[in-house]
């Protein structure tokens, strides 16, 4: 039995075990197993992967895709470079166990952001500043979109705060991508602070949430006639390319 598996916290909101074990029973895959492991803190996860023979690779979300770094005996040179790893593979021989680090966020939003560009997303926001904004940032790097980092508490020079978000800045940035848990479910009556008074129909909002799919944030750029998008799709992209780079 190869067993995979999920570590965060909270995962209520998580679908990557319904997923696996669709895919699984689907395509007829046998002696493999998805789990969630719900850690508070990463004190346990060496213990985890001890003692859990059978643990194969793993999936990393919220609020741990940077600090797991320090854990892992390699990491991949995109994950390194972008600071975030979200996808773990576990190779055991004998006593020895090797980790090494992956992200896979890169090609599941890139493949689910590209089909829906327009020529004039050309300035993005990014709202949050985790190990999932990274990941984004890497992306519109590849794609030369122009994008700000935007922060509740900016700790850094570069992100600017929600209560700066005014008329200009949201007109002249016409694709605002949430990498934040807002309005993730079970919180799902609360949006991030932007003005959406100021969105219009050249507007891409894309949203990393994908419980509920259509959160708070996703019917307030309905509304204004903006082109939007959940992250149900970036999810499954990224958990084939985990699937490849555990089975490679």
């Amino acid at each position: 039995m190869k067993l995979y598996g999920l570590i965060g916290y909270p995962l209520s909101h998580s679908k990557s075990q319904e997923y696996f074990l669709k895919k699984f029973n689907e395509q007829d895959i046998s002696n493999c197993d998805y789990k969630l492991f719900e850690l508070e803190d990463l004190i346990s996860f060496p213990e985890l992967v001890r003692n859990t023979s059978e643990l194969a690779g793993l999936n990393i979300t919220i609020p741990f895709k940077q600090s797991i770094i320090s854990y892992l005996d390699e990491i991949n040179p995109t994950a390194k470079k972008i600071g975030a790893v979200n996808c773990i593979k576990i190779e055991k021989s004998n006593e020895k166990i090797h980790l090494k680090g992956f992200n896979t966020d890169v090609f599941g939003f890139e493949s689910s952001l590209k089909p829906i560009l327009k020529p004039w997303h050309k300035k993005a926001l990014i709202l949050g500043t985790g190990g999932s904004s990274k990941a984004v940032a890497h992306v519109l790097e590849k794609l030369e979109i122009e994008h700000i980092f935007v922060s509740r508490n900016p700790v850094i020079p570069e992100p600017i705060n929600y209560h700066q978000l005014n008329k200009d800045i949201i007109e002249e940035h016409t694709l605002i991508i949430n990498t934040t848990p807002v309005g993730m479910f079970p919180n799902t009556n609360i949006s991030p602070a932007i003005p959406y008074q100021y969105l219009n129909k050249n507007h891409l909002l894309f949203d990393l949430v994908y419980n509920p799919q259509e959160t708070l944030y996703i019917r307030k750029g309905k509304e204004k006639s903006a082109t939007i998008k959940n992250g149900l799709e970036m999810l499954y992209l990224q958990a084939e390319k985990s699937w490849e780079i555990w089975n490679s």
